[in-house]
């Protein structure tokens, strides 16, 4: 059954994007792991890899080769993992990708304290809003903010942060603040890019409000919106637990505090449900403290 050994060689090679990271990764000489991979091919009698001096591409019987035995791998590797939980507590590389602005504000501190726990993971976090892809990528979990878009992937929610308009005292003073939500449109108004920028839908006792908004600025980061409000440059629609630190230095003031938009959903997207018990602990652990929040 050697070539199940292989097997597994193959995929690394494959996540890892060529022969020279997969061979640290495996602890194996470059030399050993390209002769154990020509050897598997032969033995399948097809060619799995196209070899440059730069990259490594999949054929086509290597990409439906991949697809297969990268589960088989997994499950394998879950299954003596699993066991060796019951005598010894989680460790390894946990490989996360988070958003930059919330890994900042509210992970930040529950990472410490997880680091803590459990001290023998190490960590390798990538702070992008770019869309990882978990099959190619070597990347264990994704934390987004929004619901997640692709279909494939397991989602667990982790919790809804609560959002509400705020402003600086100062854009305040100079512009007057808002009585009803219809009246945000003669305001300048920080947005979001994407779909429903320019529309926000408002709620309060007494019901909902979509409304008309405009304004010079329109960007992709939740930070860089809460900076620009705490500037004088317009209002907002923020997570109660982003602007909090702004609420508590006085330099942002919540604006129609009656009213909230819906909340924003966070989630812990994983390429399958068989997790190493780091990821698993990683993403119960985060669970448990933002349901707290």
């Amino acid at each position: 059954m050697e070539y199940l050994n292989d097997m597994a060689l193959f995929v690394e090679v494959v996540k890892m994007r060529g022969f020279r990271g997969a061979a640290e990764s495996l602890g194996m000489p470059n030399s050993t792991l390209s002769r154990r991979i020509s050897g598997l091919e032969k033995q399948i009698g097809l060619r799995l890899l196209h070899r440059t001096t730069r990259r490594i591409e999949l054929t086509e019987a290597g990409q439906l080769y991949f697809e297969r035995c990268k589960r088989i791998v997994e499950e394998a590797r879950l299954a003596h993992e699993q066991l060796g939980e019951m005598l010894a507590r989680p460790s390894g590389l946990l490989r996360a990708s988070l958003p930059v602005d919330f890994a900042n504000i509210y992970l930040a501190p529950l990472i410490a304290e997880f680091a803590r726990l459990y001290p023998g993971i190490s960590f390798d976090f990538d702070l992008t809003p770019r869309q990882v892809d978990l099959v190619s990528e070597p990347v264990d979990v994704v934390i987004r903010m929004g619901e997640p878009a692709n279909s494939n992937l397991i989602a667990r929610k982790l919790a809804s942060l609560q959002r509400c308009l705020y402003a600086s005292p100062g854009y305040v003073e100079r512009s007057g603040e808002p009585e009803h939500p219809c009246e945000l449109i003669h305001h300048e108004c920080l947005r979001m890019r994407g779909t429903g920028a320019d529309r926000w839908t408002l709620s309060s006792d007494a019901g909902n409000e979509q409304v008309q908004v405009g304004g010079r600025f329109e960007l992709n980061s939740v930070g860089m919106l809460r900076r620009l409000a705490s500037l004088d440059l317009g209002i907002a629609l923020l997570p109660t637990g982003i602007a909090a630190q702004d609420v508590a230095n006085g330099t942002l003031r919540k604006v129609l505090p009656a009213w909230q938009a819906a909340p924003v959903a966070v989630y812990a997207l994983t390429e399958t449900r068989l997790l190493p018990a780091k990821t698993q602990r990683f993403i119960e652990f985060l669970r448990e403290r933002l349901s707290d929040d």
